[in-house]
Order: C-alpha cells, then sequence, then structure tokens
C-alpha cells in the first residue's frame, strides 16, 4: 500500500490508484472543468483593459524600450491575478486545517489575519466535530478522484440553524471551504462527487468505504466576512450532471483523438517538372 501519487497533463490533475499504479484517473475539478465558462473571456479581456489604462506611462514606456515584452505583460494580467488568488487560497486552507484540528495558530501573515479571524469565529458559532480532514475521495464505478477538505459532524435545531451546544441533531456533512469573491454553483458538482465516491483514501494510501452523508456545507471565507451555507448533492440532479461532464472529460481528453480517420483520398499536390527537379 503506498501513497496516492498525482501528475498534471494538459491542464488536468490525474491520481493513481495506489494498489494498482498503472491506473490513473481524472480529478474532480478537472472534470468540473469541461464547464463552458464564457464570461472568462470577457473578464480576461476586462483586466488587460483595466491594467493597460491604470498604468499608461508604464506600459507606454516599456513598449519602447520591448514591445513584445509590453504585450506579455498586459496579456498576462488575469494569469498573475489568478495565480496571486490561488496562492492566497492554499495558504488559507493550509491554516484552516491546522485550526479544525485543533492547532493553536498565532501570528500570521497579515493577508490572513482577517482569514484565521473568521475561521475561529465560525468554530466558535458551529462548534463542529471533525471526522476527517484533506483524504481522497475515491471513485472506482466512475473513475474519478479529489482532495476534500473536511468530513464534519455539526448539530442543527428544528430550523436547520447550529446549535454551538451539541444540542440539536447531529448530521455528518461533507464540507468545503471556499476563498474566492463568492459561491459558485459548480461546487455543488464538486461536493456531490467526493460524497458519492467509493472510498475515501488517507495520506498512506489506505482505504475505507465513504460514509454515508446528511448532507453538504460549503464554508465561504473572504477578508471581510464568512459564511457556511448548505449545499446540494442529491444523486438524481447534481451528481448525474457531474457524471454527465465526466463523460464529457472522456470525448475532450480520449474519444475525440480517435474519431477521424486517416484520409482515403485527397489533392495530389502541386506538380513538379521535369526542369525544376534537374534545377535542384
Amino acid at each position: 500500500m503506498g501513497q496516492i501519487r498525482t501528475i498534471n497533463r494538459s491542464g488536468s490533475r490525474f491520481y493513481f490508484d495506489p494498489d494498482k499504479p498503472d491506473l490513473k484517473v481524472p480529478g474532480v475539478t478537472s472534470v468540473i472543468g469541461m464547464l463552458p465558462k464564457p464570461f472568462l473571456q470577457h473578464w480576461a479581456s476586462k483586466m488587460t483593459a483595466e491594467l493597460a489604462v491604470d498604468s499608461l506611462d508604464f506600459v507606454k514606456g516599456m513598449a519602447e524600450r520591448d514591445r513584445a515584452g509590453a504585450v506579455d505583460y498586459l496579456k498576462g494580467a488575469a494569469r498573475r491575478y489568478t495565480k496571486a488568488r490561488a496562492d492566497l487560497g492554499s495558504d488559507a486552507h493550509d491554516l484552516f486545517e491546522r485550526l479544525i484540528r485543533g492547532e493553536a495558530v498565532g501570528r500570521v501573515h497579515p493577508d490572513l489575519t482577517a482569514y484565521r479571524d473568521h475561521f475561529r469565529e465560525f468554530l466558535e458559532a458551529v462548534n463542529p466535530e471533525l471526522v476527517r480532514a484533506e483524504d481522497i475521495a475515491w471513485s472506482d464505478e466512475h473513475a474519478y478522484a479529489g482532495s476534500f477538505d473536511a468530513i464534519l459532524n455539526v448539530w442543527l435545531d428544528e430550523r436547520g440553524k447550529p446549535t454551538p451546544d451539541r444540542s440539536g441533531e447531529r448530521h455528518t456533512v461533507i464540507a468545503d471551504w471556499k476563498t474566492s469573491r463568492a459561491t459558485y454553483p459548480d461546487v455543488a458538482l464538486q461536493m456531490s462527487a467526493y460524497a458519492h465516491a467509493d472510498r475515501l483514501v488517507d495520506a498512506q494510501g489506505m482505504s475505507v468505504p465513504m460514509p454515508d452523508f446528511d448532507g453538504a456545507c460549503v464554508l465561504h471565507i473572504t477578508d471581510e466576512t464568512w459564511a457556511f451555507k448548505p449545499v446540494r448533492i442529491d444523486r438524481e440532479d447534481v451528481f448525474a450532471t457531474f457524471l454527465r461532464l465526466r463523460e464529457i472529460f472522456t470525448w475532450d481528453r480520449s474519444t475525440s483523438k480517435t474519431v477521424i480517420g486517416r484520409a482515403i483520398a485527397q489533392a495530389a499536390g502541386q506538380l513538379v517538372t521535369g526542369t525544376q527537379r534537374r534545377a535542384k
């Protein structure tokens, strides 16, 4: 039994089965990446335009010295912003895992201070019990895998509100931390994939059956506020949509490359005369 190994290929992450080293499956977020995102083109264009307008003199001076460098600087605006947000999200997730495991966390980078304080507020307001954190959900039936943030026990009253004294009814939920500007609907696809996987695999590669869940929740934390929200993960609608995306992933990365064969008839090409051949 070994640890799960991952690789990135063509922008997608793949997980290798620790028991079958030759078997790899796509990651959950890579499958969800099959969703069309037409708004991204507008957003990227807006980022580039705003950078150009906000730094006209700087870009002008750069272009006079190195036009290609100025073009690269402008077209990289969206990529640099995305990387900065991803780096912040990774650091915040590391912090959240330490806090949910009960580790005493003192001073942190100033950029993370608000996130630390808001997560502590969540812990006080909800008082969840950690079941698992940062393990891998693995589907043998549908061939996908992904790392989830946490499995929690939370106690809720008859209105579905948390009871931090744990006087309400206990619910086992799959939970996800989000530090994006908003919570987006595709989090339901992500969490339904985790919840309906066959097993979970720990850091040492040991597998146990996936537990039954009463639901799912997303904790959305920004530098300004936090909110703990229920998320639908029903099999008939949400998970079924994820499975359709799983089929599209196979089409995009595999099947589509096999559907067009070699030409069985084509143009003969440009005529080469005898004079041209002798001139060579």
